[in-house]
């Protein structure tokens, strides 16, 4: 097909998980024709092998978990999770790996759904294979869109596609709980699912390289925090302990460390980062290298292309599905401003069309037990960042909120001020529950609020968000 048969679009983008869906929701909401191309799930990495499924996995434990901390309920939580009925209701949130209500949406806003894989054939040119083989060429009057996320990094070790090794999709979608559980990494997905397979049943090993610990990119307090409580759940958590090798022999997994250590498992997960979905999308065709993550300025546009935008994880800014729903916001409006000839973007920070957020007030929870939260930026980044700041530490187990949420509660909370503007650049909790805590955090930091009006800002009593009086109180008095 030569692309004087194609089909023209004002939009076409390469991806239909929830940032490529939210890119095309903006720009159909602009009145802008849209049409969307994916070679997977309608829905994406979120709906089917990431969030959904693996909160839908760590509710119950974290529900239980807490219920353990109550006197009264304890004595009647202390038998064994129903795993079956666990993962029945993690298929339900996965709507049973069928995207049929997802294909709805995206015709429910107009428009046009493209199943097969998508490549760029040449600039605002993208060619479709279907699964049947048969392909189409669609062009675009004003953007192509690549939203096509990431995927697991397996480490360069012989033979390990023979072992076949769990990734984060095996590890959210299994259908029992192994017996023994292997966990190679430290980061997000690792710390969860550990937590997770560990309270389902399985005996879970954790090793985690270097000397670093557990959540390198939070305070170092945070993984130190989610470390005891992965201990006291019983996991066998291993630091400064790197995968040598790894065989599976009669089906069994047998993993040997830089120590010598030979570990047996019925399972081994490999949470050790992600790579750019770019391989196979053409980037060749448009100056680009495959495989590539790619550079964007803040309204998400490639760098150097003034017609192409990188949005989500392929950009490598902050791959988190909100961050990336953000991002595909921000995206639309730029696309959607662009093409009705706006002459000058809102670019400036927090303007409509730059991605402000990604650089200063990014948020994330780990469901652990206990959870971690944060936003913005840690006390090491802000000092590199080159900002005069002090950080204010308040044990949460001092807030009254606290110890009704139940027995024993361990926590910290940190917040990272601007000595200069007297804002808060960054904020960290970990404990029981603070995950619904952090949206406070975030519009704080993104509204700059002065710590001045903060104290007007009345936490009510008594909750565990008692703890901002007790974080300002610890910064006028020191």
């Amino acid at each position: 097909m030569t692309q004087s048969d194609s089909i023209a679009y004002d939009v076409v983008v390469i991806g239909a998980g929830p940032v490529g869906e939210n890119v095309a929701d903006r720009t159909r909401a602009a009145g802008l024709s849209t049409a969307i191309v994916e070679s997977e799930l309608v829905g994406g990495e979120c709906s089917y092998w990431a969030c959904m499924p693996s909160k839908a996995l760590l509710r119950p434990v974290l529900a239980r978990a807490d219920a353990r901390r109550l006197p009264g309920l304890a004595d009647s939580v202390q038998g064994p999770l129903d795993t079956a009925a666990v993962l029945a209701r993690r298929d339900g949130f996965t709507s049973h790996w069928k995207d049929d209500g997802q294909v709805q949406w995206v015709e429910g806003i107009g428009a046009d759904l493209y199943r097969g894989l998508g490549r760029l054939a040449g600039p605002r040119t993208v060619e479709v294979t279907a699964p049947d083989g048969t392909r189409r060429v669609l062009t675009a009057r004003h953007a192509v869109a690549v939203c096509t996320g990431s995927a697991a990094a397996l480490p360069d070790l012989s033979g390990l596609a023979d072992v076949r090794p769990w990734t984060s999709r095996e590890a959210t979608s299994a259908e029992s709980a192994p017996g023994r559980l292997i966990v190679v990494g430290g980061g997000v997905v690792a710390v969860e699912m550990a937590t997770a397979w560990q309270a389902l049943g399985s005996r879970v090993t954790l090793l985690v390289r270097g000397e670093a610990g557990l959540l390198a990119r939070m305070e170092p307090f945070a993984g130190e925090l989610v470390a005891e409580g992965l201990t006291e759940a019983g996991v066998d958590l291993r630091t400064g302990t790197s995968v040598r090798s790894v065989t599976r022999e009669n089906g069994t997994v047998v993993a040997v460390t830089d120590t010598g250590d030979r570990i047996e498992a019925d399972e081994i997960l490999f949470a050790t980062g992600r790579v750019p979905r770019t391989a196979d999308i053409g980037l060749e065709t448009v100056g680009l290298e495959p495989g590539s993550w790619l550079s964007v300025d803040d309204s998400l546009r490639v760098d150097g292309h003034d017609w192409l935008y990188a949005v989500g994880d392929v950009n490598h800014r902050a791959l988190l599905t909100h961050q990336g729903k953000y991002q595909a916001r921000v995206a639309g409006a730029a696309i959607a401003a662009r093409a009705s000839g706006v002459p000058i973007l809102e670019s400036d920070p927090w303007g409509a069309h730059a991605a402000t957020a990604d650089h200063a007030a990014v948020p994330q929870v780990v469901f652990t037990d206990p959870e971690a939260a944060s936003v913005g930026l840690s006390l090491a980044e802000a000092e590199q960042a080159g900002h005069r700041v002090r950080a204010v530490d308040v044990d949460l187990a001092t807030v009254a909120g606290a110890g009704l949420y139940g027995d024993d509660y361990k926590g910290r909370a940190r917040m990272v001020v601007d000595l200069e503007d007297e804002i808060i650049r960054g904020v960290t909790f970990v404990g029981p529950g603070v995950g619904e805590m952090i949206h406070s955090a975030t519009v704080a930091v993104v509204g700059q609020v002065p710590l001045s009006r903060l104290w007007h800002a009345v936490p009510s009593y008594p909750t565990v968000s008692e703890v901002w009086l007790r974080l300002l109180e610890a910064y006028r008095d020191n």
